[in-house]
């Protein structure tokens, strides 16, 4: 497995071991969260897969190698780029159970994925596309305030590449000041209306035309609080439109491996509107876990040719909460006013915020990263937190 500093790793690490197999974590630090973890065989692996994505793909290939790895698992949208475009380096015979690069790049093109939607009945966000730089900022009032999405989170060739994320902007003036910062490869780029309500997500697993899990939960709470990761989040039902939607878009591109289309549930206007996929594991993975989607297990079984048992259901109402995460969205709270964080009006109170990160319920919540059997990699990520060299 790569990217053990990564939080979706050591949910990986955990199942895996308890799967039975053993389980390499490579990264760059010399203590990383799924390095760490009860089970684990840490390795180093220092080259960078933005700056570097052909030497990368060949330092895991010889890693992978002299361990002799039957299935490899990239975490991050980086490596995941990099390994699938140099899937040719890796050694004969190991499996790498990722959809095909052109396929994970079409997941990862917004404006495709926008047309794709639309033919599955997944509503979409008012958007608006800049193509170049330089083009005229949009000017429509109802897109703001608003996201400025590139069309592509990883972009650049095959030499240097460079990770982008999402910004908000409040109006048009701070939209043109986001938009000028953008490198050229970031375009086309989309500016999106802000969606009020909360995150929702589908989750599943395929594998060679079989679906090997599915799940949903619902963000609680998330770093920055007006948008960002998930600190706090919660199983539910799976409502069965809204699965009938997101594995239509899932066939529409053909998709192997697992996938997370994610969405909101606009509380204004009703219904989901659609934020992106992502084709990795993703940082909630745990509660999947917990609640009974063991979603490494069944893909790294299906990936050996074992014919995993798939879950008929899950658990709902199970709740984990990322634990430093948590505290930085409680700090930020608190310290920042509702407007300045651009919340909506009916957000929590600060007062309520504190409250909310106090109600704890033992036989309800659970802990991501701490465990009572496997304690170090909570250790490994509070020494970091507090400065401490990993």
């Amino acid at each position: 497995m790569l990217d053990a500093q990564e939080r979706a790793s050591l949910a990986v690490v955990r199942s895996l071991v308890r799967a039975g197999c053993v389980v390499t974590a490579a990264s760059p630090l010399r203590w990383s969260l799924g390095g760490s973890a009860r089970g684990a065989r840490p390795l180093h692996l220092d080259t960078d897969p933005l700056a570097d994505p052909r030497g990368y793909a060949e330092a895991v290939s010889a890693l992978a190698a002299s361990v002799s790895a039957e299935v490899l698992l990239p975490i991050s949208d980086a490596s995941v780029e990099a390994i699938l475009e140099h899937r040719d380096l890796l050694p004969a015979g190991i499996a790498l159970p990722f959809a095909p690069l052109s396929v994970y790049r079409a997941a990862s093109d917004k404006l495709l994925i926008h047309r794709l939607a639309l033919a599955s009945g997944l509503a979409i966000v008012e958007t608006a596309v800049v193509r170049q730089a330089g083009d005229a900022v949009p000017d429509d009032p109802a897109l703001y305030p608003g996201v400025v999405k590139p069309y592509r989170s990883v972009v650049g060739g095959d030499g240097e590449r460079q990770k982008l994320s999402v910004r908000q902007v409040a109006d048009r003036e701070s939209c043109a000041r986001v938009l000028a910062e953008l490198p050229a490869e970031a375009y086309p780029v989309l500016v999106q209306r802000r969606v009020v309500g909360p995150g929702e997500g589908f989750f599943t697993a395929r594998w060679h035309g079989r679906t090997l899990g599915r799940f949903a939960h619902r963000r609680l709470r998330e770093k920055p609080p007006s948008g960002g990761v998930s600190v706090f989040r919660e199983s539910i039902d799976l409502d069965s439109t809204f699965q009938s939607q997101c594995e239509a878009l899932l066939d529409a591109l053909g998709w192997d491996g697992v996938a997370m289309v994610e969405c909101k549930r606009d509380v204004e206007r009703g219904g989901w509107r659609l934020m992106e996929i992502n084709g990795r594991f993703w940082g909630s993975l745990q509660l999947a876990i917990d609640a009974g989607v063991d979603f490494p297990a069944l893909l790294v079984g299906a990936a050996l040719g074992v014919n995993p048992s798939v879950p008929p259901t899950y658990s709902t109402g199970v709740r984990l909460r990322w634990e430093w995460g948590d505290v930085d969205h409680l700090l930020i709270r608190m310290i920042r006013s509702k407007n300045r964080l651009s919340l909506p009006k009916d957000a929590p109170t600060t007062l309520r915020a504190m409250l909310d990160f106090f109600a704890f319920r033992p036989n309800r919540d659970r802990l991501e990263v701490f465990r009572a059997g496997d304690p170090l990699p909570f250790v490994v990520e509070t020494l970091a937190r507090i400065g401490v060299s990993r």
